[in-house]
């Protein structure tokens, strides 16, 4: 099982609908609005490094609000 980090930077106003929809995505272990230089971070699960790419890449990225994401591997 390959763990990751997902730092996500979104639109004002928009953390808390960038949020509703994270928590209802599979893979996703947990998901936190926090302070500083991003706005939320979540952890990811998936089965190798591709289930995460295609995770972050066709899940997170596409949701309305979301700006940028930096993905922090687990090692």
């Amino acid at each position: 099982m390959t763990r990751a980090y997902i730092l996500i930077e979104t639109s004002v106003g928009k953390t808390r609908d960038v949020v509703a929809v994270l928590k209802g995505l599979e893979g996703i272990k947990s998901v936190d609005p926090v302070t500083g230089p991003y706005d939320i971070i979540v952890v990811v699960e998936g089965k190798d490094l591709n289930s995460i790419g295609e995770l972050v890449t066709g899940k997170v990225h596409p949701i309305v609000g979301v700006t940028r994401t930096v993905t922090c591997l687990a090692i």
